[in-house]
């Protein structure tokens, strides 16, 4: 028995050696590849694929770190119905190593995001203030086996101030233009000073025109020292800027994950892409059982059927509810106003997050449309401040607005 066990060790240990050799001599042996997602909106059926993702990189050689650039916690009522909490869970079993917020972390208030965060197995940086202090680090290093040392740094979009509920966000604040580059210009020495071969912005900033002038390509132009921006926000699925800057975005729901090589050798990143998730055949068995066990638990609980509609309903978001009129944003607004007994009621085109399709609704439906969990409020207003909250919801027109009524 004895002779069995050590012949049973030998081979394990052969083995593993052969594994090892294999990874050192693979096709991507000496390389650094930075994974990195963002705006998942509670897509988690696809995370398993993103852990495959990860696994397939670095038996292949390479150091692999994954990272995500934020609205992760919100979207479907997966994420939106533990408000959060699932999608920290799932992004801990995927692997991930970094993370940012985008504004829609902050749709259940700081101390909701305070609480669940706890429980992150990955770090979590931003620029994000409290009370006139850093609530979370705004940098991490990450050095790999390789020897190479990724700087990361965390920014949100202000518009978050407007975009989250002022009630859930007190003592909460972002930083804007001039405060934004100076943040980053400094963050960026910091992490250079401390050591990191490479610095990566990890940004919510996206790069619509409505975020101008606080969007990724007005921080690369008006800050230094970042090598490369991972971005998030606008949904835009781009390899690099308008103006071939180094940025790029994966679009959203993970319809793609983004791809960064950097050589071991020279510290540099040799080139960047992006890989369609539908093309992964491979799942993470560990990361698909609980994402499935969660949206079975879910379905269950949100799957009652209360209503019909005979006709698709319009909750695109371009063209559709942050650009024209559509028959779901009417009919949101029509239900607001016939609960409160108003003579007139709004909602805004961000706010209608998903479409209804012909046949039964469910309560899952209307959590899709209505993922944040506001209240309806009934006010007193004059015939002048209705005129200009329909001014300022069209004043994008006809570029879209989260804002557009």
């Amino acid at each position: 028995m004895k002779k069995l066990v050590a012949l049973l060790l030998a081979v394990v240990l052969v083995l593993g050696l052969m594994t090892g050799a294999l990874a050192a001599d693979g096709e991507l042996a000496g390389k650094t590849v930075i994974l990195h997602t963002n705006d998942v909106h509670g897509a988690i059926g696809l995370y398993a694929k993103v852990a495959a993702l990860k696994k397939d990189y670095a038996e292949k050689g390479a150091d692999v770190i994954l990272v995500d650039a934020g609205d992760y916690i919100q979207g479907t009522p997966y994420v939106s119905d533990s408000q959060g909490k699932t999608a920290i869970e799932l992004m801990n079993a995927a692997g991930y190593d970094v993370a940012t917020f985008g504004n829609h972390e902050f749709d259940y208030g700081f101390a909701n995001l305070q609480t669940i965060f706890k429980d992150a197995k990955f770090k979590v940086i931003g620029n994000i203030q409290y009370n006139g202090k850093l609530a979370f680090d705004g940098t991490t290093t990450v050095t790999t086996s390789g020897g190479v040392k990724v700087g990361f740094l965390g920014l949100t979009t202000p518009e978050t101030a407007t975009k989250a509920h002022p009630a859930k966000i007190q003592g909460v604040t972002f930083m804007a233009r001039d405060e934004l580059y100076n943040f980053a210009t400094q963050e960026a020495a910091a992490l250079k000073k401390g050591g990191a071969d490479v610095v990566i912005a990890l940004t919510h900033l996206g790069v619509d025109e409505e975020s101008n002038p606080n969007r990724s390509t007005d921080l690369y132009a008006r800050s230094t020292g970042i090598d490369f921006i991972i971005d998030g926000h606008s949904h835009t699925v781009m390899t690099e800027g308008e103006n071939k800057e180094p940025i790029q975005s994966t679009g959203t729901a993970l319809e793609n994950v983004g791809v960064i090589v950097i050589d071991n050798a020279t510290k540099k990143i040799e080139k960047n892409e992006l890989v369609k998730l539908e093309g992964v055949k491979a799942e993470d068995e560990t990361v698909k059982a609980l994402s499935d066990k969660i949206i079975t638990d879910v379905d269950t609980r949100l799957g009652e059927v209360f209503a019909k509609t005979e006709v698709d309903l319009d909750g695109n978001r371009d063209p559709g509810v942050r650009t024209k009129e559509t028959n779901l944003g009417d009919l949101c607004a029509d239900a607001y106003r016939i609960l409160l007994g108003a003579d007139i009621a709004f909602v805004n085109g961000g706010g209608v997050r998903d479409n209804i399709k012909v046949g039964d609704i469910t309560y899952g439906d209307i959590i899709k449309v209505h993922p944040f969990g506001n209240e309806a409020c009934l006010v007193e207003v004059t015939g002048q401040q209705i005129k200009d909250a329909l001014e300022l919801g069209s004043a994008a027109y006809p570029g879209e607005s989260g804002g557009f009524l």
